[in-house]
């Protein structure tokens, strides 16, 4: 989790809502003492084990080689 004091915040506030987007929590420090008062989360958060799919796509690429066989048993 990433933490902001509230002037940070403000100039930055697109890009911490982009981290928020994909899932980061992000909490907001206030006062001298830059203690934590609030904290903003993803209102659909991933659950746990859930993959983006085609997050490789055009990134990867699969080959096999000439002489590879597979039975129907494989």
């Amino acid at each position: 989790m990433k933490s902001y004091p509230v002037g940070e915040l403000t100039s930055n506030f697109p890009n911490i809502l982009e981290l928020v987007q994909k899932g980061e929590e992000v909490e907001i420090l206030f006062g001298k003492n830059k203690k934590p008062v609030a904290k903003i989360v993803p209102l659909h958060p991933q659950k746990e084990g859930e993959r983006k799919l085609g997050i490789l796509k055009g990134k990867s690429k699969v080959t096999f080689a000439a002489d590879f066989k597979m039975t129907e048993g494989e």
